[in-house]
């Protein structure tokens, strides 16, 4: 049914119950930290703050262990200018 209707399947290989980690740490944070805390007055509404939670808050304050607890956007400056470990 999910093939008759253009939906690819997104799941782990066989034994490696990681492959979606990253994804999944992200809705988390997402639900927890904006959706179940809003009051959107319709989709508009959602798409636009959900869309300035992951610019202001996900992408440039937030830590992220697997970036060696750096936010993304430092991650990916630090990344542009060949240094991507932060100075300590």
């Amino acid at each position: 049914m999910l093939k008759d209707n253009g939906v690819t399947i997104s799941m782990s290989r066989k034994g490696n119950p990681w492959d979606n980690a990253a994804y999944e740490s992200l809705m988390k944070t997402l639900k927890h930290e904006e959706v179940n805390r809003t009051e959107y007055r319709n989709l508009a509404d959602a798409r636009a703050r959900i869309g300035r939670f992951l610019e202001s808050i996900y992408n440039d304050r937030r830590m992220h262990s697997s970036l060696e607890y750096q936010s993304p956007s430092e991650f990916e400056s630090r990344l542009s200018t060949s240094d991507p470990k932060p100075k300590n």
